[in-house]
């Protein structure tokens, strides 16, 4: 009986050190939007298209307590007006929606019309797999200057004139074979019965079109072919060729399949191809990333990550060479600018992340995850000019940079934060980026009044011992510090972008929601994701399923171990979309750690996945690599909790993709939870998911029932 009693002591004990995950601290995450939305002033400024606005003038809007207001900035003096809104007018206007298409459909390209720069009575349409001439929109009368099309390979109508409207640059395309999704909408609105829909879907290792750069002349009713397509032979895709300045070449982009190369190619009028830039990677050049500008006739700027960072070329075409600009342990993001004149000097205003940073890949912390530096990702604005010297930092305060140029890029609008600094806004000079006004100075008084908690920035070292991952934690309001709270993270990972938040925002939902239940929340650019370096990137290739994972422990393990209230005995982890993919994986691949996840929509097999994304990454043609990071095939391996969702008519991942994972689930008999959200899109699992969100992680983290729904007001 002592020894009884003595349990339910420190049962209770235990109990009232951890008591969480009440009525209140659901009703407290489920306002979270509502207590923190515009308690900040002065923050929030948007700045207007330089397009839209008066010569000499910026305009911005800004939340002041009561409402949005407009400000007109004088760039000369930096002095501010305040003006009525200017978006009235353009809101009353009509603009006709036109067709929409979906982003997966790959358009026949027949129904383009392309007047003569000449003679706009001219114009060239689609007709039977060719091109015609139409006079004086009579197009029943049109005149055929092509004879060889057909249905296997036929003309593009989107096409460009050449400037004496003497030749017309287009494509020939061989179509492939095309994939349907097929959906069933169960619950329609309009009827008892359900809706069965196809959506275009092509997936890895499907066919594609392959499309050859044709020049047609229009008098003579001739085509001229390209004499050799070795340098384009392989193709995910090639780009319509575009006229170059003098007329007598055209440049168009090749893009491998499988993506190790990627090519800049010229074609005379004589059909002779040959190579400007060629990009070359023995897993991915990211394509995506590319940037291109032609700056004038001879010189071409480029965007490569050739060098392990993204940095600026200068390619001469007179000399074909290519002159690297930029250089350093840092990673250019954009180019907001570039001007050149007619000697071949000129500047580019670019964006980057890294440079106020020694080295984007040693540590920058100590080990209690005390930061020495800024953050790598943070953005910064800079001018070079164009031989590669003078380069000026715009921005140089330490923060997170967005800025928008005036007209004539002679000033910029200047907003930047941390996720736990409010913004300071500037007008500054773009020549040197002397502050010439501020404009704005947010005040977070009445959100701190709300009891809000800022996210803390924390580093610590990954898998190698000395490369630093950045991320945040979020805890309660009602944080105490002599309680034991469990660990959950929000994951999306992955190649194409970092995801952790760098500016300030008062309400940030994949953190602060949950966090109110009893948890700690983090969230982390591990490895695989991009803009640190190439190889901190691409431990991603033909391995998504790595995910980062053995940083991310690393990272929450060093974060306990200063944080002893921390719990990481009990870690959970959710997402969507490849955050899906990523929670269901940490518990299939890291289980020891892992104990329960919520997979929202997830792409669970990289072969059933849209196939830009997932040949970018996992390589071409499929292989066994597709098959080791699937969810489904390792779905055996689960242990822990495991809460699916899905939208049945999720048009960004086939919803088939998490069918699979259950069926495999259900042969290996095990044991899981399942929504399917009738009618809903690729989603996180709107307020219902939202609701059992709270629920499974309540339930298996906290060890507790959740209230019942009927306590809540809806």
């Amino acid at each position: 009986m002592k020894r009884l009693l003595t349990s339910s002591i420190l049962a209770l004990a235990t109990l009232s050190l951890s008591a969480q995950g009440t009525v209140e601290d659901y009703n407290n995450a489920f306002a979270t939007r509502q207590k923190y939305a515009y308690k900040m002033t002065h923050g929030n400024v948007s700045v207007r298209p330089p397009y839209q606005t008066p010569d000499s003038k910026m305009q911005y809007s800004v939340y002041d307590g009561d409402s949005t207001i407009w400000y007109e900035v004088d760039i000369k003096s930096g002095a501010k007006t305040r003006i009525a809104d200017p978006n009235v007018k353009r809101r009353d206007q009509h603009r006709p929606a036109g067709e929409q298409y979906h982003w997966m459909v790959v358009r026949d390209e027949k129904d383009g019309r392309a007047e003569s720069p000449v003679d706009k009575s001219l114009a060239i349409i689609h007709r039977a797999n060719n091109l015609y001439l139409s006079s004086n929109g009579a197009d029943d009368a049109a005149t055929a200057i092509t004879t060889d099309g057909t249905d296997t390979c036929y003309y593009s109508s989107w096409g460009q004139w050449s400037k004496d409207g003497k030749y017309y640059a287009t494509v020939l395309i061989k179509p492939a074979p095309k994939r349907f999704v097929t959906y069933t909408l169960s619950s329609p609105t309009t009827q008892v019965q359900p809706i069965y829909s196809q959506q275009e879907y092509a997936k890895p290792g499907d066919t594609l079109n392959y499309r050859i750069p044709v020049v047609v002349d229009v008098v003579n009713k001739k085509t001229i072919y390209p004499k050799s397509n070795e340098l384009f032979r392989s193709q995910y895709f090639v780009t319509a060729p575009e006229w170059d300045e003098g007329g007598q070449t055209l440049t168009f982009e090749f893009n491998e399949r499988g993506h190790k190369t990627y090519r800049i190619l010229e074609m005379d009028l004589n059909g002779n191809v040959r190579t400007l830039i060629e990009e070359r990677n023995d897993k991915y050049v990211a394509y995506s990333r590319n940037l291109r500008r032609n700056l004038d006739a001879n010189h071409i700027l480029w965007k490569s990550d050739r060098d392990g960072h993204a940095h600026l070329y200068l390619y001469d075409r007179k000399r074909d060479r290519l002159t690297q600009l930029t250089k350093g342990d840092y990673w250019v993001r954009d180019v907001q600018h570039s001007e050149i004149d007619a000697k071949g000097k000129g500047y580019v205003i670019f964006s980057a992340n890294g440079m106020n940073c020694k080295n984007m890949g040693a540590p920058t912390s100590s080990l209690d995850g005390t930061i020495a530096e800024e953050d790598p990702y943070n953005i910064h604005y800079y001018r070079i000019d164009l031989n590669g010297k003078n380069l000026v930092a715009l921005t140089p305060e330490r923060g997170n940079h967005k800025a928008t140029f005036d007209r004539e890029h002679k000033v910029l609008i200047d907003t930047y934060s941390t996720v736990d600094t409010p913004p300071t806004t500037l007008l500054r000079s773009a020549t040197n980026g002397k502050a010439i006004s501020t404009l704005e100075t947010a005040d977070i008084s009445k959100l701190q009044a709300t009891g809000w908690q800022a996210p803390e920035v924390f580093v610590a070292p990954g898998r190698d011992g000395k490369t630093d991952m950045w991320g945040i934690i979020q805890r309660p309001r009602n944080f105490d510090p002599n309680k034991k709270y469990p660990v959950i993270e929000y994951i999306y990972s992955g190649p194409g972008d970092q995801y952790v938040p760098k500016s300030f925002t008062p309400w940030l939902w994949n953190l602060a929601d949950l966090a109110e239940l009893g948890f700690i929340v983090v969230q982390l650019d591990a490895m695989t994701t991009s803009f640190r370096s190439l190889d901190f990137e691409q431990v991603c290739y033909k391995n998504l399923k790595d995910a980062g994972f053995p940083d991310r422990i690393a990272w929450i393990k060093a974060a306990a171990a200063k944080y002893p209230y921390m719990d990481i005995e009990r870690v959970g982890i959710y997402g969507c979309s490849a955050g899906g993919q990523e929670a269901l994986g940490a518990l299939l691949f890291h289980p020891d750690f892992y104990k329960a996840g919520y997979a929202a929509c997830g792409c669970h097999d990289n072969r059933m996945d849209k196939i830009w994304w997932n040949e970018q990454w996992m390589g071409y043609p499929v292989d066994s690599s597709y098959v080791e990071c699937s969810n489904v095939e390792n779905a055996k391996n689960l242990q822990g909790k495991l809460m699916l969702v899905v939208g049945e008519m999720d048009d960004n991942v086939d919803p088939s993709s998490s069918y699979q994972v259950v069926n495999a689930l259900i042969k290996a008999n095990k044991d899981f939870e399942f929504i399917l959200l009738p009618g809903a899109h690729h989603t996180m699992g709107e307020t219902y998911g939202e609701h059992k969100r709270y629920d499974f992680f309540v339930k298996n983290l906290l060890g507790i029932d959740p209230p019942a729904w009927s306590e809540f007001k809806k």
